[in-house]
């Protein structure tokens, strides 16, 4: 199993009291502690890859509004500093060099341990911490670079992945599949929401619903979807914010959750798995839920 990271994920600080934070790489690197993975640096990722789902405007826009120091804030919890750019590029290319490894059969599963996030990103929106749709991206690149047919992206951080449905929204070769708590930031993911070709699944939970409440959705509803979608390769949005110490949320999931979920996802699409940091803002539950999912993941890829 590979695990993709880079030093330059610490060069992206946001101001004091933010919850998306540098302190969260520490969180994570204690839950991949003694964990028999292979360690990779996160390329550059290449413009043209952020190309496959942002316009070039809203790419040079991003760039531009990089600061020399201090912060640049494009919304209302979105913050740039100086090496917020290069961050975000080392995600691209780091999820883009673990769909190579996947897909080519190098490795079975990788696990992409970034920041910032990317879910929330939309076409031309910077929000909820996210400036590129990292996942999203990784997917086009399995489509269009490496020329798979089916695709399918898992979503389980707490908020709505926004920003993928935006960007996936009238492609038909890639699903996408969203679990959630509803009402919550950003207040879409209502399951009406099917895209241009009905291959976007919204699945809402609701406060305090826990681990039961997901596992029976996720047999009922998300499993079996993916079964009829037979992907060829299965992206992972893994934030780790429905755990119960989260601040943000209140789903109330605990680290085994993870374990659970990650080891029936990788069921799917041969076991061929990439999966990307997303949320998780309690330092602890964060560690516990990373070692959870990666030390499945590690299991299932060798």
């Amino acid at each position: 199993m590979l695990v993709f990271a880079h030093e330059a994920f610490r060069g992206h600080v946001t101001p004091p009291g933010h919850p998306e934070r540098v302190a969260r790489l520490e969180a994570v690197e204690r839950g991949l502690a003694g964990l028999p993975v292979e360690r990779r640096e996160c390329p550059m990722g290449a413009e043209a890859e952020v190309l496959r789902c942002h316009p070039a405007g809203y790419l040079a826009r991003v760039k531009a509004a990089v600061p020399e120091e201090g912060w640049a804030q494009l919304d209302g919890d979105t913050f740039l500093s100086p090496g917020s750019y290069e961050a975000a590029m080392r995600a691209v290319g780091g999820i883009c060099a673990a769909v190579d490894a996947v897909v080519s059969g190098e490795a079975k599963t990788a696990f992409v341990a970034g920041r910032p996030p990317g879910h929330h990103a939309e076409r031309e929106t910077a929000m909820g911490f996210c400036l590129f749709g990292t996942v999203a991206i990784g997917a086009k690149r399995a489509l269009d670079h490496h020329g798979l047919s089916r695709v399918a992206i898992v979503d389980f951080d707490v908020h709505h992945g926004n920003g993928t449905q935006d960007l996936l929204w009238d492609e038909g070769r890639c699903l996408f599949v969203s679990s959630h708590q509803m009402p919550l930031y950003p207040g879409s993911g209502r399951p009406e929401e099917r895209g241009m070709r009905g291959q976007i699944v919204n699945v809402p939970l609701r406060a305090g619903s826990g681990g039961r409440e997901m596992r029976e959705v996720y047999e009922g509803v998300v499993f079996p979807t993916l079964a009829e979608w037979r992907p060829e390769l299965l992206l992972i949005s893994a934030g780790f914010d429905a755990h119960a110490e989260d601040p943000l949320a209140g789903l109330a999931w605990q680290a085994e959750d993870y374990g659970w979920l990650t080891g029936r996802l990788c069921d799917f699409a041969g076991g061929r798995v990439v999966s990307s940091l997303e949320g998780g803002y309690d330092l602890d539950a964060l560690a516990a839920s990373v070692a959870a999912h990666v030390g499945v993941l590690e299991e299932r890829g060798r």
